[in-house]
């Protein structure tokens, strides 16, 4: 009979590599969900914080370079820049 080496309960990227953005928003979200809703040690409850504190800044610093290759994209031919904010479908500011 064939065993099967225990599966390790954390799914992401490879070593050395970047995490695409929603992996880190759904893992963010996954962590802030155990946090509000689990009975966690002190200990473990830290390392979970430790965790989304990490991906919250990962997730921030993707979110800047995206706005900044956005502004790059609305340049006019003449090199003025012309920023707009961007409203997401549905949203509008009252």
């Amino acid at each position: 009979m064939a065993v099967n080496p225990p599966q390790s309960r954390k799914v992401g990227p490879e070593p050395g590599k970047k995490p695409e953005f929603e992996h880190s928003l759904a893992r963010l979200e996954e962590i802030v969900r155990r946090l509000e809703n689990a009975n966690l040690s002190l200990d473990d409850a830290m390392k979970l914080f430790e965790e989304g504190v990490a991906l919250s800044r990962d997730c921030q610093k993707q979110l800047e370079q995206a706005e900044g290759k956005v502004e790059i994209l609305l340049k006019k031919a003449g090199g003025e820049l012309t920023a707009q904010p961007f409203e997401p479908e549905g949203e509008e500011e009252a």
